[in-house]
């Protein structure tokens, strides 16, 4: 018989058995597909060899007035802003306290007994001793041992310890002095933690005499920003503000002690009304302390007058001091701000309308209540984001959702936002006075698989539910999906939050990571080409992903605690080493007619390219299997007194592109198989249409 040409449909379909999706695809990693054929997706390596503590849920990319790139990176145990590579620790302090004599070591172990009553402490959160009223504990535990953050572990509601960087003697028997404790706000989980037994679920629910399971939501971090600063907060928590003039890491100043106090920086430009906190590796003089919030007052140039409130008195040092004194880089909650009025106390969601210059926040309380309306939407005045008390001269004000029993997320859509209930899809607009923000509900009984599964891509938003996708471009559709089975069989419902989607615009494609069942960290993905309808999956764990037109490449969040640039390079090098990615895909099964006769195949001739390979010797394999019929599985052995795979290997790239021109092979059966793959670095390929050499070859 002539040669056959093997000219397979695009996209990968597991929606049945692998003979009823002849002519197509049935397995894949790593691989897209571009104008209808199959091709490794691109390398990846990390931005810096700096790293940052915790999980990363969270990105966002932003440039400030003086075209400085920056990068909210919020961790289940961390905030930070990542700066040239660098991870500049900005976390919020919670409380500031002074404690007398706290510590008490045992001898022979490195770990530090800490009380201090109703810390507020949960284990894994961080604190930072300083003051330099803090002792040596009389051996080596030192004042300088003890000074600096540490993470803690808590033994009960008034004690805790940390571990230092030195074993205690005999002579440790002191307790440390007078010492300044900052609380860091408390850490979250790195995945939904299951919670069962009585009071973890709603009253009613559950099997009686069981319970019924509920989740501790993992830590996610909802950021945005407003100008050139940031606002940031945790889900369930308070809204803080990062001024981008006081910097990504502490400023050193020097204060006078006078009537009025004078500070002076060489590194901050003041502007009056600024919100600041300070540091010391000593003592401040009398009238400051560490921890408070002030304001910039009178401020010219690098020199200012500090206020204890908006608009108040000029602060009077007096006294002696000591040490380093710094401006905090971190952020400060957006209800200290000058001019604060009504702010949210608590968020599970927020946003910031580009247009209109609004912070919306999502699932909040209502003014005067302590309490989350897990349905109530408010909002700030126009250009202003801490003021939130509605008036006749204000635009604040809000609205509460009636279909669901909580609001998820939302995402800017053209000229509206959608909002997505737990059951529902809601259109918020812009309506201007008196009304300021209007609400619309686009659809019921529609379902978001938790806050970070959306994604907006060429004016359309899809997104995945708990048990299919949805697409929104102006009505709401269900997407069709050739994978929908094989994933939702496959994944971990109780870790729906951890699902996130993002672009990839450079190849039309939308990916959402999620976890398999049963795992609790996210190993999966799958990946829409919305502009040739096709669909693709495999392995790779990214906590989040971000395709920011502010970045040369896409980024995403690994398990190696850093960011990654996505499609850089040929290879995988998340950890500094290069290492080769095996990438490679399998067809359905194909037959001569329906498979009537078994089929020989004694010959391939390959077609595929190499090109952007930086290898002078790529190499893919591709590989053909046998099957007796639709349910034998693979014949073994998989070949007829030959080979069933062999290596296909460039040799040229100009003037023509050059590789393997045939290979030999002997495979029979019913129905057949075709896999490429690679697992070599600096290497890349594209499919094209290979032929084989096949005849028919009798009925057994």
């Amino acid at each position: 018989m002539p040669l056959q040409k093997i000219l397979l449909k695009p996209g990968v379909n597991r929606e049945n058995t692998r003979y009823t999706t002849e002519g197509g695809w049935y397995e894949c990693d790593k691989i897209r597909f571009r104008q209808g054929t199959p091709e490794k997706i691109g390398g990846w390596q990390r931005i810096s060899s700096s790293s940052f503590l915790g999980v990363c849920r969270s990105l966002w990319a932003w440039v400030t007035l003086s075209n400085v790139k920056l990068l909210g990176v919020g961790t289940n145990l961390k905030f930070y802003i990542e700066r040239g590579g660098a991870y500049n620790d900005i976390t919020p302090i919670r409380e500031t306290a002074t404690l007398t004599g706290p510590f008490v070591a045992s001898t022979g172990s490195s770990v530090v007994t800490v009380t201090d009553t109703a810390h507020g402490c949960i284990t894994n959160d961080f604190v930072t001793f300083s003051g330099a009223g803090i002792t040596s504990l009389g051996g080596n535990i030192t004042a300088a041992v003890l000074t600096g953050e540490f993470q803690v572990t808590v033994t009960n509601a008034n004690t805790y310890t940390i571990t230092v960087s030195a074993t205690a003697t005999a002579s440790d028997t002191g307790t440390g002095g007078t010492v300044v404790a900052q609380y860091q706000i408390n850490t979250g989980p790195s995945f939904s933690v299951p919670l069962t037994g009585w009071g973890t679920g709603l009253w009613g629910y559950g099997t009686w005499g069981f319970g019924e399971t509920s989740y501790d939501a993992l830590r996610i971090w909802n950021q945005n920003n407003f100008g050139q600063d940031l606002i940031y907060g945790p889900r369930g928590e308070p809204l803080y503000y990062w001024n981008a003039n006081v910097g990504t890491s502490s400023s050193v100043f020097t204060v006078t002690i006078a009537n009025p106090a004078v500070i002076t920086t060489a590194t901050i430009t003041f502007v009056d009304g600024t919100a600041v906190m300070l540091t010391t590796t000593g003592a401040l003089p009398t009238g400051l302390s560490v921890g408070t919030v002030y304001y910039i007052a009178n401020s010219t140039g690098t020199t200012a007058n500090l206020t204890a409130t908006y608009g108040g008195a000029n602060i009077i040092t007096t006294g002696v001091q000591s040490g380093t004194h710094s401006i905090s880089a971190r952020g400060v909650l957006l209800s200290s701000l000058a001019g604060a009025s009504d702010v949210p106390l608590l968020q599970n969601y927020f946003t910031i309308s580009d247009a209109s210059r609004f912070v919306l926040a999502f699932g909040t309380n209502a003014i005067g209540s302590t309490e989350i309306d897990p349905m109530l939407i408010r909002w700030s005045d126009q250009e202003d984001a801490a003021n939130w008390t509605p008036t006749a001269t204000t635009q604040a004000g809000d609205i509460r959702l009636s279909h669901g029993s909580e609001i998820v997320t939302a995402m800017q859509v053209r000229q509206e936002i959608v909002v997505w209930t737990d059951s529902s899809l809601y259109s918020l607009q812009y309506l201007g006075p008196p009304y300021i923000w209007g609400s619309q509900l686009l659809g019921d009984n529609i379902s978001i698989a938790g806050p970070n599964a959306a994604a907006l891509a060429s004016g359309v938003v899809f997104w995945m539910g708990v048990d299919k996708f949805y697409m929104y471009d102006g009505s709401i559709k269900t997407l069709r999906c050739d994978l929908r089975q094989f994933i939702f069989e496959d994944i971990n419902k109780s870790q729906f939050d951890q699902v996130y989607a993002s672009t990839n615009e450079g190849f039309n494609e939308v990916w959402w990571f999620y976890c398999s069942s049963g795992s609790f960290v996210v190993d999966l993905y799958v990946t829409y080409n919305y502009l040739e309808d096709v669909w693709s999956y495999g392995t790779m764990g990214r906590t989040a992903w971000l395709d920011s037109g502010l970045r040369d490449y896409p980024i995403a969040a690994t398990y190696n605690n850093n960011i990654v640039n996505q499609e850089f390079g040929l290879n995988d090098d998340e950890t500094g080493t290069a290492a080769a990615i095996n990438a490679y895909v399998v067809s359905s099964q194909f037959d001569i007619g329906d498979g009537h006769n078994f089929a020989f195949i004694w010959r391939m001739l390959p077609d595929l390219t190499f090109r952007g390979s930086t290898s002078t010797s790529p190499v893919a394999t591709m590989s053909l299997y046998g099957l007796k019929n639709s349910g034998s599985g693979y014949n073994t052995p998989a070949s007829v007194g030959g080979s069933n795979s062999a290596n296909v290997t460039g040799t040229a790239m100009i003037p023509v592109e050059e590789f393997t021109g045939q290979v030999y092979t002997r495979i029979r059966g019913r129905q057949m198989a075709m896999k490429i793959e690679s697992n070599q670095l600096d290497m890349t390929w594209q499919m094209g249409a290979p032929r084989i050499d096949i005849r028919p070859d009798g009925r057994r």
